[in-house]
């Protein structure tokens, strides 16, 4: 099974998110098929999170090429998160960011499997 492209994926996320009433937006478009998404997650409160596409080497092979993620960077500050994504897009110009702002730090990735 292929996986989703990217762009469906960040729709459907960006919906799951408003449907829980979490505020979020697509801050970067990414190649349509399969740019990687990056996730930050501004705490509101000086703290920053975020996920990026998982490692091939930790995708499990039964996945059907669902979308894993993993943490970056957790409880650090906003610009250390921006440096991280900075330095993300000059290796990929094809990435997609969607931005969370959330005081919890609720993200829903666990469920985009």
């Amino acid at each position: 099974m292929a996986r989703l492209r990217s762009d469906f994926w960040v729709s459907a996320h960006l919906r799951r998110l408003d449907i829980e009433g979490i505020a979020a937006v697509q801050r970067r478009r990414g190649s349509p098929e399969a740019g990687a998404i990056f996730v930050k997650v501004d705490r509101l409160d000086g703290r920053a999170d975020l996920y990026g596409p998982a490692p091939q080497s930790l995708v499990d092979t039964e996945s059907h090429g669902d979308r894993r993620f993993v943490a970056l960077l957790s409880e650090a500050a906003p610009a250390d998160v921006e440096v991280r994504l900075g330095k993300e897009l000059r290796f990929d110009d094809d990435l997609w960011i969607v931005e969370i702002d959330d005081r919890a730090g609720r993200h829903r990735l666990d469920l985009a499997e």
